[in-house]
């Protein structure tokens, strides 16, 4: 398979498929897997595709998350020392996926999946039901060889896309990218905000410009007005470090899965 040999549709193609059809923006959600345990990790799932999630994005937790802000370290920190691993992550997606019908993709920094093996990582996510993967810290120039190992076995590769990405590098991601793509709109670490990035319409249509794939747009999103902002140029929305706040606030309690449920209906509402 050459790097811009397209995969056949799967179930992200016909998610963002579907949703450009309605005409309305959709929402991609992060957890970080673990936190507080994966036992309830699997519950929280469950809750967020009861909910309508579009796409479910589970953080596979690591020691040096750089890109991270205070809200996801202390979920990955919480999640380490519950004993949490990329295999138990995979295993427990594994457990869930029959259960969910939204699409699933793996976050993940690079040194987790080399630890245990870039082709055993490949053929669990497969066997678990993985629709995507997104390395975070996983250079463009390196990423064909991965990309190519993933779509062999009929995952997408998801790539990331700053505003600094220069037009060159906004051009290999569309050839190598697939299922979508993701765009951050600011530069930093993550967290949500009380707005949206001045420069995020341009980082999209900058990215529209090379690429046919449907974007996703994170960074600082934690309102219905937010999905509603980032709908009018992109095609979803992520929310993460909200979400994660949600799940900190709830963690110990009997109605966590349903302050979750209830958050993303109000975001999509």
């Amino acid at each position: 398979m050459s790097p811009s040999t397209p995969l056949g549709p799967g179930r992200l193609s016909e998610t963002f498929a579907r949703m450009r059809g309605k005409g309305s923006p959709g929402l991609v959600t992060y957890i970080t897997a673990g936190d507080p345990d994966l036992g309830r990790t699997e519950g929280i799932l469950r809750a967020l595709d009861r909910a309508g999630a579009d796409v479910l994005e589970v953080g596979v937790p690591f020691s040096d998350p750089l890109a991270d802000g205070p809200v996801i370290q202390r979920a990955t920190e919480r999640a380490l020392a519950a004993g949490t691993t990329l295999a138990q992550v995979l295993d427990m997606v594994g457990r869930v996926r029959s259960s969910v019908q939204a699409p699933i993709v793996i976050f993940s920094y690079a040194n987790p999946i080399l630890r245990l093996g870039a082709e055993r990582f490949a053929d669990r996510a497969r066997d678990a039901g993985v629709d995507g993967v997104l390395v975070l810290d996983l250079p463009i120039e390196e990423a064909a060889e991965f990309r190519n190992m993933l779509g062999t076995r009929g995952i997408d590769t998801i790539l990331l896309l700053s505003p600094t990405t220069t037009d060159e590098r906004l051009r290999k991601a569309a050839a190598l990218g697939s299922g979508f793509l993701y765009a951050i709109s600011r530069l930093g670490v993550t967290g949500a905000r009380d707005r949206i990035a001045d420069g995020a319409h341009e980082m999209v249509e900058r990215i529209r410009r090379v690429s046919d794939l449907p974007v996703a747009l994170g960074f600082g999103i934690s309102k219905p007005e937010h999905v509603r902002e980032v709908g009018q140029w992109a095609d979803a929305a992520v929310v993460g470090s909200a979400l994660v706040t949600v799940i900190a606030e709830a963690g110990a309690s009997a109605d966590l899965n349903t302050r979750v449920e209830e958050y993303v209906r109000w975001l999509k509402s």
